[in-house]
């Protein structure tokens, strides 16, 4: 969940990996698969790896963060740029592309698709006790965990439930089960991470959501 100015890197490595992707149309594919024209899909993509450089601070909890010992000095440097060392105190944040606009597209998929209510319930929760039971707490960093777990299990609820509405439901359950069972859920984990702050699909968990949802699409 916690964000340092090193996983800023993430979203030019995200788009070297994507150029690399699309030249062998697999996110045609997965994009096709949800419905949405190319235009959409860049849109989409440009707004996911834009937004992950955006943190909305939300509210403070109190933690086991000291202050500026122990930090890596990038992450000081950072940190002391945007005002959010609060020794005691960890600053909670909210990532734009790695938690709003996935949500968003979930809800618009949810509402242009016939995706009941229960097929998306039973998928969320699946892939979010599979996130919760696989996720670890990293001292100092956030919340990591390993990457196909998720999308195989969103990918799978979702074959169950049949092909029709597969695709949609696996992007649902692949990145809604992500942020609730690495991130919401892992809420408690992040006052003993003795981090300055910590952003809600930011950081290791936002390449979590953003390929699960991707993964699941293409597997369902």
């Amino acid at each position: 969940m916690s964000r340092s100015p090193k996983h800023l890197i993430l979203p030019i490595v995200a788009i070297g990996v994507l150029a690399i992707l699309v030249q062998f149309q697999v996110l045609t594919i997965a994009f096709e698969k949800l419905g949405l024209s190319a235009q959409s899909a860049y849109l989409l993509l440009l707004m996911t790896l834009s937004g992950s450089l955006l943190n909305i601070p939300l509210f403070t909890i109190n933690s086991t963060f000291t202050g500026e010992s122990g930090l890596p000095e990038e992450m000081l440097a950072w940190a002391k740029q945007r005002r959010y060392l609060f020794p005691g105190k960890t600053l909670i944040l909210v990532n734009v592309g790695g938690c709003v606009v996935p949500v968003a597209f979930s809800v618009y998929l949810f509402a242009t698709n016939d995706v009941s209510i229960l097929s998306s319930l039973a998928c969320v929760l699946a892939v979010s006790f599979v996130a919760y039971a696989v996720s670890r707490p990293v001292h100092g960093l956030g919340i990591g965990m390993p990457i196909l777990f998720a999308p195989l299990t969103a990918a799978g609820v979702a074959f169950i439930a049949g092909n029709e509405i597969a695709a949609p439901l696996a992007y649902i359950g692949g990145t809604l089960g992500v942020l609730i069972g690495a991130d919401l859920l892992r809420f408690r984990d992040v006052r003993n991470l003795g981090a300055p702050f910590a952003s809600i699909g930011g950081a290791g968990s936002f390449d979590g959501i953003f390929i699960s949802g991707l993964l699941a699409v293409l597997l369902a």
